[in-house]
């Protein structure tokens, strides 16, 4: 096969029943199966796992890139991604299946004429079940997803999918990347490839490498659009939702740690993304009012042994190389002068900090932070009392 239209990038380990399902939604694809290609990242040496693509392969073109190493999503991922030869690479879970006319329409209405966008296509389920354990699953026919396809077909444009909510718009007009999902998703395979757009396989645990490849992508400048028409199912399996949320904890602050974005806080410290919108323009507001128009963040370093943070500290504007400095007579009293006493300097305000439980011998709250409203004080408080052993409020007095 040159150059198919569609490569279906899969990651993939322990999921047979699933896949398989999988496989079955793609064999029926109304998109004729010369015009993709399916490419699997297998994080694993399963017989059972090859026997499944024999069972496909007068009706699938599946290359399977296999590896033995520990689960890693991104990795999954980025293996399928680096053997994608179509055009347009489509990203998907191997527990969703497709609507019988997902590729084509996906073809149709947002690739044939090489648009460089990244739809999202709608997954139906998914959000039902994140935040249950489920020990076991009874596996359904593949019947009874065929006949819930064909009602969904029926219906006047489907929206079950809580991104194209009302509620979700305004959250996904000013942070798209937000509700990027590798669940079900694509992109031109050449924009994958021009700007080095594989996943970031430091996030080894569940939630947030998504988002954050989303990030990226839109940085791009590639608008990131929600599909119509462009749908499937999520499937159930097993999941430990309290190891999920664990690992969602970890990710979360390597995200930040990344990304020191002031939208991200907002959403990991006040709930989520609609409230962060909510919220943006009046933190935005009472930040820069706190800092005289300087922007705060936040200053670790070591001092007599201990480690120390110092949260609400004067930034200079930020140079070029997006690298910030200090301009701060409380940070140069606490730490001593010249950007060489500490360690690490984010533009955060504090409401969430990327570094671990009692990690911090010492969180010193500067002057800044008083001028806060409540709510932004509070977080910030919180905050600071989790990562750090003694939090500290800086004597001098408010402004």
């Amino acid at each position: 096969m040159a150059n198919p239209k569609l490569s279906i990038v899969i990651p993939y380990k322990q999921r047979l029943d699933n896949i398989r399902a999988v496989f079955l939604s793609l064999a029926e694809q109304t998109l004729h199966p010369a015009e993709f290609e399916v490419v699997v990242g297998v994080m694993e040496y399963d017989p059972h796992y090859v026997e499944l693509c024999r069972e496909f392969t007068d009706r699938l073109r599946i290359v399977s890139v296999l590896v033995a190493d520990e689960w890693n999503t991104s990795q999954a991922r980025n293996l399928g991604i680096r053997h994608a030869t179509g055009q347009v690479l489509v990203v998907l879970d191997a527990d969703v299946i497709l609507a019988p006319t997902a590729l084509l329409n996906l073809w149709e209405q947002y690739f044939r004429h090489g648009q460089n966008i990244c739809v999202q296509g709608q997954v139906f389920g998914y959000d039902d079940v994140l935040d249950d354990t489920v020990e076991a699953v009874d596996v359904q026919p593949y019947s009874v997803y065929r006949k819930t396809f064909a009602e969904l077909a029926s219906t006047d444009c489907p929206r079950l999918d809580p991104r194209w909510s009302p509620e979700a718009a305004p959250a996904f007009a000013r942070f798209p990347w937000a509700f990027v999902r590798t669940g079900f998703m694509a992109l031109p395979t050449d924009t994958v490839r021009r700007h080095g757009l594989t996943l970031d396989e430091g996030f080894t645990g569940w939630g947030a490498e998504d988002q954050e490849w989303g990030l990226r992508i839109s940085l791009t400048g590639t608008p990131i659009v929600l599909g119509q028409n462009v749908y499937g199912i999520h499937l159930p399996h097993r999941r430990d939702f309290a190891a999920q949320d664990r690992s969602a904890t970890l990710t979360n602050r390597y995200y930040l740690a990344k990304w020191p974005r002031l939208e991200l806080e907002l959403a990991l410290a006040f709930g989520g993304w609609p409230t962060a919108e909510q919220l943006y323009a009046e933190a935005e507001e009472q930040l820069a009012e706190a800092g005289s128009g300087r922007r705060l963040g936040t200053v670790l370093g070591t001092v007599g042994g201990a480690r120390v943070l110092a949260v609400g500290a004067l930034l200079a504007p930020a140079p070029a190389d997006g690298r910030y400095d200090v301009a701060d007579p409380e940070v140069e009293a606490l730490f001593g002068p010249g950007p060489w006493a500490y360690d690490e300097v984010a533009p955060l305000a504090g409401f969430a900090l990327p570094h671990a439980d009692a990690s911090i011998d010492e969180c010193h709250l500067l002057p800044p932070v008083d001028r806060l409203g409540e709510r932004y004080r509070e977080a910030v408080r919180r905050e600071a009392e989790r990562v750090a052993l003694m939090v500290m409020t800086s004597p001098t007095p408010v402004r």
